[in-house]
């Protein structure tokens, strides 16, 4: 978070026929959403041209919203591999959007973003778009479940980041900080 607890979450729910997006506004502890829609694709699409529209998106989303995170939810693993493997392509085109631009990453699986919205990690979409509701007193329901999944990321990454334990987690993501945080751990041979 910065300095006057003002910040922009970019939520992402990536998909190669319907992504899913959201700007949430944190100012202090009140919330409030930006954007919320879709990017539909048409079935006729080449596959290269979805992920194009993808990286221009959340390209053109940064630009005009300056988020300082991008919240992603993180693939599930299913029974269909081709299916996986184009969700992972677009996952990966969208982080390399805002890496491109500088903004911060973090995925969630879909269980922890359920559970952090609603409670239950196996709530349904309906469930999860009521709780969005209640929290963010929004009324109108979108027309694609897209939309709100994307804003249950960044729902779910706000939640984290106000977490005093998320600063901690953040840190030691990988083994360079690991290494210099724990100088005293280390055996020279």
């Amino acid at each position: 978070m910065n300095k006057n607890n003002s910040y922009i979450i970019l939520g992402v729910d990536p998909g190669t026929v319907i992504m899913g997006y959201s700007i949430l506004k944190i100012q202090d502890v009140s919330m409030e959403v930006l954007e919320m829609n879709v990017l539909k694709f048409q079935s006729n699409d080449d596959m290269y041209e979805r992920l194009k529209m993808i990286f221009n998106k959340i390209s053109l989303l940064i630009k005009l919203f300056s988020p300082q995170h991008l919240a992603i939810e993180s693939q599930f693993f299913g029974k269909n591999v081709q299916s996986m493997l184009k969700l992972g392509r677009a996952q990966g085109v969208a982080i390399a959007a805002a890496m491109q631009h500088g903004v911060e990453v973090q995925e969630y699986a879909p269980k922890k973003i359920k559970q952090s919205i609603t409670g239950n990690g196996n709530a349904d979409k309906e469930q999860v778009w009521k709780m969005l509701q209640q929290v963010l007193c929004l009324d109108e329901k979108p027309h694609y479940f897209d939309a709100t999944d994307a804003l249950a990321v960044a729902l779910c990454h706000y939640y984290q980041m106000s977490s005093p334990l998320f600063s901690k987690i953040k840190k030691n993501q990988d083994w360079k900080s690991f290494i210099l945080e724990n100088k005293s751990r280390i055996l020279n041979k």
